[in-house]
């Protein structure tokens, strides 16, 4: 299974976004695979958190264009939303101290031990806070859009 963290999701809702379009076409394409994919309630949350938020957007998107954006993940016969379970406090109280976290950094370790403890092969995210769980596959879909750091003392690239 393939889990998709917020800020794709987000991408994917907001059309102001520069990654708007390749999120889309990603979310088609997992949708179309046949495989499973899905997220994090966790990320069902902080989606409809930032989305909705009148200093994050402006406008934001409304209580229903967000509820519908998430009706239809629900809709798609392949999507699944991952919860913790009977393995979660197993799987958390190993993820910290892999990752030597702390602080805001518990909620990526958190949807990392949902991910862990579910079997997903990928998470799918622009965050690279999650490259600090060895125990997860992060992969970013969008590198190829995402704008590149220069650096100014090895010149051109």
């Amino acid at each position: 299974m393939i889990a998709v963290d917020t800020n794709i999701l987000v991408y994917a809702h907001r059309a102001e976004s520069p990654f708007h379009a390749r999120a889309v076409e990603l979310l088609d394409q997992l949708a179309a695979s046949g495989m499973p994919w899905g997220t994090v309630w966790q990320c069902v949350h902080e989606f409809a958190s930032v989305v909705t938020h009148p200093r994050i957007y402006r406008p934001p998107s409304t209580v229903d264009q967000c509820l519908s954006e998430i009706r239809n993940w629900l809709a798609c016969p392949t999507f699944r939303c991952i919860a913790e379970g009977p393995t979660h406090w197993a799987t958390l109280e190993r993820v910290p101290g892999e990752g030597r976290i702390h602080g805001p950094q518990v909620h990526d370790a958190r949807i990392a031990a949902v991910c862990i403890a579910h079997g997903v092969s990928e998470l799918w995210s622009m965050d690279r806070d999650f490259s600090r769980f060895p125990s997860l596959k992060v992969v970013n879909p969008l590198l190829d859009l995402a704008p590149r750091r220069r650096d100014h003392t090895s010149g051109p690239r």
